[in-house]
């Protein structure tokens, strides 16, 4: 054991001593070189108090940490089944690929996937399929009757992922790929850059806790500076963030090492300092008070739709909104909902595996809140969560979104290959970085041309599927469309597995779910914090 555990040390210290004694010959340098240097490098493993591994294997132990580096690479690309989702599976990667490049996503032999494993789900078809609609109709309307500027937006569009988070060539391309496919950018709460401008693509202006864009000198929303930027034609909607997937109630971060003077210029903060936002707003603290803001900004805005995004979280809080709603006949335009499974950055282990409402049934709590509030047909509801393919559009609108957005997707299309290293500034395909020298890597026209491919092929993908089963729009796709198994011998209706509240139930004083009902009486419209038990 004792010749096992120094083997590498003793070879280097013989090779060392032997090429000494045959110096200068022109063999012996090179391995006197290499020798001297594991020697020294066993000697220090030897007497370094930091390591037990490399004091007890001095040069050898060294290999624990150099597997432990390239383990990522070696599992996605040796190891990794083609449906281990790690977060997401090779197959799922693959097909945005392919759809990206306009190349052939279709399979052969068959699906691999278990069609009897507990899980499956899939699209009733029907015996009269219907003629596939012209993907350019998957749109909505956004827009109140409090909104001047309704917004027609694409069914599927680009979520928020921040200029910081993201390097200045990723958003060109997002936005000229949007600008050619005609459908929306989410600028994500870093404000809006001069790249996000340079190609005109239409915008849904993020403002988060840190009001980037539109602050004070001490963090506050600035009216004046949100009205110049939001009087700008591209600037297409206006979205609140109150909590976002990755890391709900917990706020953003970016790093000191990525906050360069563009992005210091763009958000308002001062260079190579981290910029973090606070996790809860100052421009309102209770229910009423965020109605009043998003008709500030509304108002500020010249009547654009104004709404806001989150990830669910205490269910009350959310009812508290939309008794506020009732309460200030204020309605926001549009509810984006942010899954507990969504984040394009870093955040703590704990929030990213065990804090937040996952998508669908964030998304069906919503749904159902609006439909039991009576105030359904005022709001539209966006849907943001792993969705890569059109059966993950057709899914979220059976649950009652009216559009979805995808970020991790539109990262996949612009070269992204999932190295889970969009904290260290050293993503390898110049996505995630802000390092000038590994950006260049990333060709904005031919990223652009991906952007607007993998668009357009995956809504054709969805016109085809949902014309298969006998439908023309997403729109019409509805629970009873869609099937799960949940047991070797059983399937079931999304109807049936799922509580669908009917219009007014809440306000009606019906029977209705107990779960809604609870959480109804709980919630307050002048205060976050739980109603007085009865």
């Amino acid at each position: 054991m004792l010749l096992t555990r120094f083997s590498a040390f003793g070879i280097a210290l013989i090779t060392t001593i032997v090429a000494s004694y045959y110096l200068p010959g022109v063999w012996a340098v090179p391995l006197f070189v290499v020798g001297a240097i594991l020697s020294t490098a066993g000697l220090y493993d030897l007497f370094q108090p930091l390591h037990s591994v490399r004091r007890n294997y001095p040069i050898i132990g060294r290999l624990r940490w150099f597997f432990e580096d390239i383990r990522p690479e070696i599992r996605q690309y040796l190891i990794e089944g083609d449906y281990d989702e790690t977060p997401f599976s090779r197959s799922q990667r693959s097909l945005v690929y392919a759809r990206s490049k306009n190349e052939s996503s279709e399979r052969a032999f068959g699906t691999q996937l278990d069609v009897y494993g507990n899980g499956y789900e899939f699209i009733g078809h029907s015996t009269r399929p219907a003629p596939p609609a012209d993907p350019a109709t998957f749109r909505v309307l956004i827009g109140g009757s409090d909104c001047t500027q309704p917004y027609s937006a694409s069914i599927f569009n680009i979520s928020a992922m921040s200029f910081g988070s993201l390097s200045a060539n990723a958003i060109r391309a997002l936005n000229l790929g949007a600008k050619m496919g005609n459908f929306a950018h989410d600028t994500g709460e870093g404000s809006i850059s001069p790249y996000h401008r340079e190609h005109g693509g239409d915008l849904i202006w993020e403002l988060g806790s840190g009001y980037f864009g539109c602050r004070t000198a001490d963090g506050n929303f600035d009216p004046d500076a949100f009205a110049t930027k939001a009087a700008d034609p591209q600037v297409k909607m206006i979205e609140i963030k109150l909590s976002q997937g990755a890391k709900p109630g917990h706020g953003g971060i970016l790093p000191g090492s990525k906050v360069t003077e563009e992005i210091s210029l763009t958000r308002g903060v001062p260079i190579a300092e981290d910029c973090i936002s606070p996790p809860r707003h100052r421009a309102f603290s209770t229910p009423i008070e965020m109605m009043q803001f998003i008709a500030l900004l509304r108002k500020l805005s010249g009547g654009k739709p104004v709404g806001f995004k989150l990830c669910i979280g205490q269910p009350w809080e959310f009812m508290g909104m939309v008794k506020a709603m009732r309460e200030t006949s204020i309605f926001p335009d549009f509810i984006v909902i942010d899954g507990a499974e969504g984040g394009t950055g870093a955040a703590p282990l704990e929030f990213t595996d065990h804090l937040g409402t996952p998508m669908r049934e964030g998304l069906l709590f919503v749904h159902n809140t609006l439909v039991g509030a009576g105030v359904r047909d005022k709001i539209k509801i966006g849907a943001a969560g792993k969705i890569v393919s059109a059966f993950d559009i057709a899914a979220a609108h059976a649950l009652g979104a009216d559009w979805v957005n995808a970020g991790r997707g539109f990262m996949f299309a612009i070269g992204c290959i999932q190295s889970l290293t969009c904290n260290t500034n050293r993503c390898p395909v110049g996505v995630a970085t802000q390092d000038p020298m590994r950006q260049r890597a990333l060709v904005v026209p031919e990223k652009a041309d991906r952007v607007f491919h993998f668009h357009r092929n995956t809504l054709h993908a969805l016109s085809e599927m949902i014309a298969a089963a006998g439908l023309q729009h997403p729109s019409d796709i509805g629970p009873h469309h869609l099937v799960r198994r949940v047991s070797p011998t059983e399937i079931r209706l999304f109807a049936q597995l799922h509580t669908f509240l009917v219009p007014g139930d809440l306000i009606s004083g019906g029977e209705g779910n107990e779960f809604y009902r609870s959480s109804w009486s709980l919630a307050r419209a002048d205060s976050f914090d739980l109603a007085a038990p009865a």
